[in-house]
């Protein structure tokens, strides 16, 4: 269980977090289908938060980040990072995995509701909420204005030490007002599903060919989603990578949104040398959206082949 100190630098950290700007037009709604095997996995783009390195990782320098980022054409010193949550499709069954921001990052996030609209997604046929771990711009669009649930037919599924960990209030007592806040979000989050919730261990089937894969350290709790079918294989991975020109090359990198900083590390190199080495396909919430694509070992980091784009759904 991390310490309050841990948690206490996770919520200073949060704030230097800097917003990204909207410019005079935005895209269109982001919405990408990709088959694996007789599955089908919709990346929903819920919008940008703005990331500054040199600020929020530990185990670089400014001038390797400038580096690093320069090589993958990004202006810096800040990077528009994505926040994608998902849509799988399976045996009849619709799950959503994660919410998004809603309004706890301004105006760049909070589009979750228009992207499930343009996929043809009504909230009332959601029949599973998978959260892979309680912070704000992951549940952002669980609740509706008056706390009420927005998906009023789905059961929540997440790990139970997430849900220990952040409904514990022990775990934040002398916790100053951000992460009392952030506790007070992560619990007002899963409130109104308290009656179909269903804690979740490693592994666990959330429907066919989906299941839960626990990647702790970012948050205790912190999980992936697994989908399987016909020999393919896709890992949502969450929130092992936040920014991807730095860590994909430097994996040790941690930022400071995680609570166990070396336990984080350990689970992103285990997971980036077995999507590596066996070839799977991942997508990630804060990858450039859509976010699929593999990851090849190079020298003694990786770095992100993007997937060719899906023309067949």
């Amino acid at each position: 269980m991390p310490s309050r100190r841990e948690v206490l630098a996770l919520s200073a950290a949060l704030s230097l977090v800097p917003l990204a700007r909207l410019g005079a037009a935005t895209q269109v709604v982001g919405v990408y289908r990709r088959g694996v095997g007789e599955i089908t996995v919709t990346a929903l783009l819920d919008g940008v938060l703005g990331l500054h390195p040199d600020q929020l990782l530990s185990g670089s320098d400014p001038e390797t980040n400038a580096r690093l980022l320069r090589a993958a054409f990004v202006a810096g010193p800040a990077i528009d990072t994505s926040i994608n949550p998902y849509v799988i499709e399976t045996a009849g069954r619709t799950l959503v995995v994660d919410g998004g921001a809603a309004g706890a990052f301004g105006p760049t996030a909070g589009n979750l509701p228009a992207a499930l609209a343009a996929a043809g997604v009504a909230p009332e046929a959601v029949d599973t909420l998978v959260c892979s771990h309680l912070h704000p711009d992951h549940v952002g669009a669980f609740t509706t204005a008056d706390g009420a649930a927005a998906f009023p037919n789905a059961e929540l599924r997440l790990h139970p030490a997430e849900h220990g960990f952040w409904t514990d209030p022990a775990n934040f007592a002398g916790a100053d007002d951000q992460t009392l806040a952030f506790a007070q979000m992560a619990r007002a989050a899963v409130a109104p599903y308290a009656d179909r919730l269903h804690l979740t261990e490693d592994g666990g089937e959330l429907a066919p060919g989906v299941s839960l894969v626990h990647l702790p350290g970012h948050t205790p709790g912190h999980s992936g989603v697994m989908v399987s079918s016909a020999g393919q294989e896709l890992l949502l991975w969450a929130d092992i990578v936040h920014i991807g020109p730095i860590q994909f090359a430097r994996p040790a990198v941690t930022i400071a949104f995680d609570v166990d900083q070396p336990l984080a590390a350990a689970t992103r190199a285990r997971v980036l040398d077995r999507v590596a080495t066996d070839r799977v396909e991942i997508a990630g919430a804060h990858i450039d959206f859509p976010s699929f694509g593999h990851v090849e070992a190079v020298g003694t980091g990786y770095r992100f082949v993007p997937s060719r784009w899906d023309h067949q759904l």
